[in-house]
C-alpha cells in the first residue's frame, strides 16, 4: 500500500463531508482510502496510446427530428383543448387576490 492516508486528511475529508466519524471508522476510512489511490496508481499504468477518449460506453445518437419552425395559426386547435375559454385565449382561474 504506497499511499498512506493520514489523519489530518481524514479529519479534513470529513469536515468537508459533515460526518462526524469515531475512532473505528477514521482507521477504516483511512484503509479504504488507501486502497482507493493504489486502485488509481494501478490503472494510471495502462498504456491508454490509441485508445480513444469517449463520454459513454455506448454511442450516443440524437433520435428526435429535426427542429422545423412554420407559422402557422393554430389557435382553434390549439383551443379544442382548454376546458375553458375566452376571446381566443385559455381562461384560467384566478390565482391571486
Amino acid at each position: 500500500m504506497a499511499n498512506v492516508i493520514g489523519d489530518d486528511t481524514i479529519e479534513y475529508v470529513s469536515i468537508l463531508a459533515k460526518l462526524e466519524l469515531s475512532g473505528k471508522e477514521k482507521e477504516d476510512a483511512k484503509r479504504e482510502m488507501g486502497r482507493m489511490l493504489d486502485y488509481i496508481d494501478k490503472l494510471n499504468e495502462l498504456d491508454t496510446d490509441g485508445v480513444e477518449p469517449m463520454s459513454h460506453v455506448f454511442p450516443v445518437n440524437n433520435v428526435f427530428r429535426e427542429d422545423v419552425v412554420t407559422n402557422e395559426d393554430n389557435r382553434e386547435d390549439i383551443l379544442k383543448n382548454a376546458p375553458r375559454q375566452k376571446e381566443g385565449a385559455f381562461k384560467v382561474p384566478k390565482t391571486v387576490e
